[in-house]
């Protein structure tokens, strides 16, 4: 799934995909905005650790966990 973070105060973005369910990422930001943590830590296909602080987010896009069609439908 994709997983997008908009980052306050900057004019990139945060863009990469997830082996994580819609769900649990979904859990983990919850948690840490009720929480008031500092920070979220999440992983994408490849294995690189992303930490975000949470004061950083502009916004968060969860995309959907369908995979893309590649080729041509006929």
């Amino acid at each position: 799934m994709d997983i997008r973070i908009g980052i306050t105060n900057s004019p990139r973005e945060i863009n990469f995909e997830s082996s994580q369910s819609a769900s649990d990422v979904e859990k983990v930001i919850s948690s840490a905005l009720d929480s008031a943590a500092k920070y979220i830590r999440l992983v994408d296909n490849k294995g690189t650790i992303y930490i975000v602080p949470v004061d950083a987010f502009g916004y968060i896009e969860v995309g959907s966990e369908e995979s893309r069609r590649v080729g041509f439908v006929a």
